[in-house]
């Protein structure tokens, strides 16, 4: 084939191709608020005349109430502005149907008050969904989608990085209520060319969609700052990233851990967290490893002190949120008393899948949000 020409099949796949990405990009800017709502307008407008005729042609099948759908199906796709042309064909057909059916007798073929209630109840409730669609700037399929976005950002800059042979990892989120968002968060990272394990576990006050809206900012700040700045000037630095949020409810608690996984050295730095709990293979006992700091957002110059200690073969460091271990009706050390009995079930099989297992058996019911954090060192190592 010489001079460039295009057979009939090369032209008709650019021209299939064009047409594909028409349609997606007029799909994707509705979505987005950005489209036109004239082809969703013109076939809500058709199906009125259609319930109309239905209703008088056949009134037992097609009840006069059926004018309802189309509105409820305007109010979640409609811009407010064209939902009302939608309700002024609604109410025309409402008006049609009255003048042929006999109005206000007795009947399920009739138009009662009842049904004109009924149809502008549900019309009112669809203004005010797509008057608060409007305000946000989002279409109501998009807005499940981006929550949905959301909860999975956050799964992710949760997820803890592979950590090198001999060692193991896993955590477990629990929201309060069984909701899918929560304020506890992990970010995590190997810093130091791979040799060291950085792990920042955050409670951030309040529970459910209001803190997991603050903890998807905290995360994506707190990862950024992670490894980019010195392991102990890291709280700080969160510290006043905090602070200038000026939230109303804007404290959180925090640790940070900064492990080398060479030798198992490990430096905990702690801003208003529970302590942790590092299990000891040679002697077989928890111990509280407690560092000393604020709470995070209180005050400005804040200072945070660490607490050291070594993993050796066979040893297990466990983080956790303090949803897990205090409630209303259970103190502090009666709850870490009750998570280190049942983390010493594994002690001998190993903690692999261990993290959500513990979480149901020590805090399954409790209203808060739960995270925990397991890193053992393989006795195979």
């Amino acid at each position: 084939m010489t001079g460039g020409a295009e057979t009939p099949t090369a032209r008709m796949r650019k021209a299939l191709h064009r047409v594909r990405t028409s349609v997606r990009k007029a799909g994707v800017d509705y979505f987005r608020g950005d489209g036109s709502d004239r082809l969703a307008l013109s076939a809500l407008l058709l199906s009125v005349p259609a319930l109309a005729v239905g209703t008088i042609a056949q009134p037992e099948w097609c009840a006069p109430a059926a004018l309802v759908l189309p509105i409820v199906a305007g109010g979640l796709l409609l811009r407010p502005a064209s939902l009302l042309g939608l309700y002024a064909a609604a109410a025309t057909a409402l008006i049609v149907e009255s003048a042929v059916l006999d109005p206000y007798a007795y009947g399920a073929d009739r138009v009662t008050p009842g049904t004109i209630l009924v149809v502008a109840a549900v019309g009112f409730l669809g203004l005010l969904i797509a008057q608060f669609r409007s305000r946000v700037g989002v279409p109501w399929r998009r807005g499940g989608t981006m929550l949905f976005d959301l909860r999975e950002r956050i799964r992710v800059q949760s997820k803890l990085p592979k950590l090198p042979r001999g060692w193991h990892r896993e955590m477990a989120l629990r929201p309060a209520g069984g909701q899918s968002f929560s304020g506890d968060f992990v970010v995590a990272a190997r810093t130091n060319a791979g040799r060291t394990l950085e792990v920042v576990l955050t409670d951030v006050s309040g529970k459910g969609m209001d803190a997991a809206s603050r903890a998807l900012l905290l995360s994506g700040a707190f990862g950024g700052l992670l490894g980019s700045l010195p392991p102990d000037s890291f709280l700080p630095a969160a510290n006043g990233y905090l602070l200038r949020q000026d939230w109303d409810e804007g404290f959180a608690t925090s640790v940070h851990l900064v492990l080398d996984l060479d030798s198992g050295d490990y430096e905990l730095f702690s801003a208003g967290h529970v302590p942790g709990l590092h299990l000891s293979a040679g002697s077989g006992r928890w111990e509280e490893k407690a560092a000393e700091g604020p709470l995070l957002g209180v005050y400005d110059g804040a200072e945070f002190h660490s607490v050291k200690g070594r993993l050796s073969t066979g040893d297990v460091l466990m983080l956790f949120t303090d949803g897990l271990v205090e409630t209303a009706e259970r103190e502090l050390t009666e709850g870490m008393d009750r998570l280190t009995g049942e983390a010493d079930r594994y002690v001998t099989t190993g903690f692999a899948g261990a993290a959500w297992h513990l979480i149901e058996a020590v805090a399954k019911d409790v209203n808060d949000d739960r995270a925990l954090l397991l890193i053992c060192r393989d006795r195979r190592d």
